[in-house]
């Protein structure tokens, strides 16, 4: 059991076998822990635990935890390379009680199975004790029989540990491994105890105290035990070597490096190899939790490990990208015990080759820069600030890069120069805001964002995590707190909140702490990239510095998963089935629905929707993984991938892929739909599970709207259809569904037949009933002409000629003149003239002088027929007289 992967299943499987639960490593993001920068230590997972906040269903915990130390207080990154054991990446294997065993039961565990699991010589260990725990020095010597001179005491610090000035605390308890005499160093406690002879394996706190803010302590009520024991260096001992360099695991990756580089990994340039090999393990893992280079936060330090190794690479003579090359051999000897490597080597892969590539080109460039403005410069001398910011500001020369570029000839910069130039620009971007129109309403939060620095989102690996309050702000300015129902908003350090970009909304959710608590109602991004948490206190009172838990109303954000993932294959569909003049113009991805605008002539055929769907949903049940990958923006486009309209891109971008293309088909590599995105999606396209288009409309010439569902949504409003169908079929209809279209359409022919009869039956009403003109008495005789003057209802206007005609087809000879009178109370007035009398009456003059009566103006048609109206219906009768008068005159 000597290879780094049997040695952690080991460590594993004997504490399981011992009652422990096996607990998956937590993210190097510590979603526990706002105050860490990255996880560095075995219990940080269990931090709530330990202090007695969350409740687990186990008592006993064993780990194999992932940690980082290159930044803040735990900084081990100069060191790297240079000695035998700093790493910036390293495993901590660990067992924990909480108020189970104690410092009993944790010794024997250790001592067993460094004796007799990992099989070590008892007498090559040594343990150490605090000076006054006579309890753990008692249970050494029973437990181990180790004689009193291998159990040393030891006072301070390095023996108590505490997790901060207040809170739960307890003496250390560490097993050391003597490498033997040719190695130089001391046991613990000496003045040469800082050689490599006596190495730390394992470390045992036993949690008993709780530190008091006045500096006193007090009892747990419950002891605890957290160990920590470092897998690279028990690997060293139990493969025979201090050097934890020379595992199985570093040599695999220091082997491919000298095999790309052509260079010795024992020669000169060992440490060059030893930098890369390790930084390759931090930046991979780093990555695969979400962290991508920037330049603040978490991922400027990402970027300072990449970077660092890629210099080495430089002085290894690689003159191509080689981090990336490297990947493969990492996931091939961890990703069995870390599969989150082998699910984000793509990622890792393009953004570590993204890196190099943009890096060297820096390099190259402000090398050539530097040179020519240090030429005149000799040692002792200092570069211009103004110089360092312009190499900084320009071309992305970082200041601590001049620095040790310049640092082997004896040249300093000017750093109060330089940090000068840079308040200057921050000035002038200030007052760029301020003169920016409507964002100038908001200038609070570029002073904020000037202030505080950008906002660490997490939330594409979590949906909870803690975060510490940085600002408060109320009616939009700043404050120091929020009271209970009052409703502000609220930034904090890091956060997994998604805010409003993209055509996606924000996020919603809980942030609590002890007696507080604070609905977030909406989630905004301001000044580029600080995240503003929206809502009201329901309890307690909200201050800066206040550590919160923060949750992410979860079912929502699903919701909005799916549909943001469904607009992607949407959008791929259109352009497949209607043509590659489809573009996508805007979207809404809310919880409920989703909103899909794109570039299309003319509305889409039934036909076509449906192609839509059916292939977006092909896509839906293929259930291929969605990956995400970091790209220079131009190889991005390159590559194939569509941007989103609207959105402002910076020179690195979030690609999003998902769907296989079938084999032969062509297409983009890598993937179906290949999209820029900086939203949230699904993990896989199952996760969709179903996406109904619902209708497609017109927005704006050349512009079409899709407007879709998916997953529960759709499923229920096809329900709801199929209910409404099957009700109207049953209680109305008294068919079955499947007869509903032809009862539908007898129905419609029915009702058509019946409203052709009942017009009928209206103009024969209308018409006296189809009597003859000698009988009817709407008729009479003006002079020598006949008159048919009558007011009808029940009449359609355009019927109202039909009924003219029929009425001079019954004089045979005269004047028909027939007003009805529509709902809102308008009258309509139709004049005919038969063609005799043509030639002595013309049907408009006759229809105008009515319209004239009814309110209206004019009128119009020809001289045997014309129409007109007014507002006024009432005076129907009046304007059949003044007809009447017309014909007298």
């Amino acid at each position: 059991m000597s290879g780094v992967n049997d040695i952690r299943a080991g460590f594993l499987d004997y504490f399981v076998r011992n009652g422990h639960e096996a607990v998956a490593s937590s993210p190097l993001v510590p979603r526990n822990d706002p105050t860490l920068m990255f996880t560095n230590a075995g219990m940080v997972q269990f931090k709530n635990v330990f202090t007695g906040l969350e409740k687990r269903p186990y008592s006993r915990a064993v780990t194999a935890q992932k940690c980082v130390r290159a930044g803040g207080k735990h900084n081990d990154l100069d060191n790297v390379g240079y000695t035998a054991r700093h790493h910036t990446f390293f495993e901590m294997l660990g067992n924990f009680s909480f108020g189970d065993y104690f410092k009993e039961r944790a010794i024997e565990l250790a001592w067993n199975l460094v004796t007799r699991e990992f099989g070590l010589p008892k007498d090559k260990l040594t343990a150490t004790v605090y000076i006054d725990d006579d309890v753990a020095f008692d249970l050494w010597k029973k437990i181990a029989g180790l004689p009193e001179s291998r159990i040393i005491r030891i006072a301070g610090s390095d023996n108590f540990w505490a997790m901060g000035d207040t809170g739960p605390c307890g003496p250390c308890s560490e097993i050391f491994y003597d490498h033997g005499d040719k190695i130089p160093g001391g046991p613990p406690g000496s003045p040469d105890a800082d050689g490599d002879r006596f190495i730390e394996i394992w470390n045992l706190v036993f949690m008993q105290y709780e530190a008091l803010p006045d500096g006193s302590r007090v009892d747990l009520p419950k002891a605890s035990v957290d160990t920590g024991m470092g897998l690279e260096r028990i690997a060293a001992v139990l493969q025979g070597t201090h050097d934890n360099y020379n595992i199985d695991l570093f040599r695999a990756i220091i082997q491919a490096i000298a095999e790309l580089t052509k260079v010795s990994p024992d020669g000169p340039q060992k440490a060059s190899h030893r930098v890369i090999a390790d930084h390759l393990r931090a930046s991979s893992f780093l990555i695969a939790d979400g962290v991508l280079p920037s330049n603040e936060g978490r991922g400027y330090v990402l970027r300072r490990i990449m970077r660092r190794a890629m210099r080495h690479a430089e002085l290894l003579g690689a003159r191509d990208p080689l981090m990336w090359k490297l990947v493969p051999v990492l996931v091939r000897e961890m990703g069995q015990a870390y599969p989150e490597l082998r699910r984000a080597e793509a990622l890792i892969s393009e953004t570590l080759k993204l890196e190099e590539t943009r890096f060297r080109k820096t390099l190259e460039r402000g090398l050539a820069i530097l040179e020519d403005e240090a030429k005149a410069l000799k040692q002792g001398d200092a570069l211009k600030g103004d110089t360092a910011f312009t190499l900084y500001d320009t071309y992305g020369f970082p200041l601590d890069l001049t620095q040790d570029a310049l640092r082997p000839r004896g040249i300093s910069v000017d750093v109060a120069g330089f940090n000068a130039a840079m308040d200057k620009q921050r000035e002038k971007a200030r007052e760029s805001w301020k003169g920016s129109g409507d964002a100038a309403a908001e200038t609070v939060f570029f002073g904020l964002r000037e202030k505080l620095g950008a906002t660490e989102f997490l939330g594409y690996e979590t949906e909870s995590a803690e975060g510490v309050v940085t600002a408060l702000l109320r009616d939009g300015k700043e404050t120091a707190e929020l009271k209970k129902g009052e409703t502000g908003a609220v930034i904090v350090n890091q956060t997994p909140f998604y805010g409003e970009s993209g055509g996606q909304v924000g996020d919603t959710g809980i942030m609590m702490a002890d007696g507080v608590r604070f609905r977030v109602t909406d989630t905004q991004k301001k000044a580029g990239d600080l995240f503003v948490h929206l809502g009201t206190v329901e309890e307690g009172t909200l201050k800066a510095g206040l550590a919160l838990q923060l949750d992410v109303d979860h079912a929502r954000r699903g919701a909005i998963r799916a549909n943001h993932s469904a607009t992607h294959l949407l959008h791929e569909a259109l352009r497949q089935i209607l043509g590659d003049h489809v573009a996508q113009k805007g979207s809404l991805v809310a919880p409920d629905r989703l909103r899909f605008d794109f570039s299309h002539p003319k509305p889409m055929t039934a036909e076509e929707i449906e192609k839509v769907e059916d292939m977006a949903n092909d896509f839906v049940t293929q259930n291929s993984e969605v990956t995400t990958r970091l790209m220079a923006i131009d190889d991005a486009r390159a590559s194939g991938a569509r941007a989103l309209f609207g959105e402002k891109y910076g020179d690195e971008v979030r690609v999003v892929a998902m769907g296989h293309t079938p084999s032969g088909a062509g297409g983009n590599t890598l993937g179906w739909s290949v999209e820029l995105c900086g939203g949230t999606h699904v993990k896989r396209t199952g996760d969709i599970g179903l996406i109904s288009v619902v209708s497609d409309s017109g927005v704006a010439a050349g512009v079409r709207r899709l407007e879709a569902l998916t997953g529960r949504a759709a499923r229920k409003a096809a329900n709801a259809t199929v209910q409404a169908a099957q009700q109207v079929a049953a209680d109305l209809l008294r068919v079955t569904v499947a007869d509903m279209p032809a009862r539908i359409t007898q129905l419609l022919d029915d009702r058509k037949k019946l409203e052709r009869e009942l017009a009928e039956a209206r103009k024969k009403l209308a018409m006296g009933g189809g009597g003859r003109a000698g009988t009817d008495d709407s008729i009479r005789t003006v002079g020598d002409i006949k008159l048919l003057a009558r007011a009808v209802s029940g009449i359609d206007i355009k019927d109202l000629k039909g009924l003219a005609d029929e009425g001079k087809k019954q004089l045979g000879s005269g004047v028909v003149a027939l007003v009805a009178t529509s709902d809102d109370g308008k009258g309509s007035i139709v004049v005919g003239v038969t063609p005799d009398l043509v030639s002595r009456f013309s049907a408009v003059d006759l229809v105008r002088k009515a319209s004239e009566v009814l309110g209206g103006k004019g009128g119009g048609g020809k001289p045997d027929m014309a129409q007109a109206g007014g507002p006024d219906g009432s005076k129907a009768d009046a304007a059949l007289k003044a007809i009447e008068a017309a014909l007298r005159a």
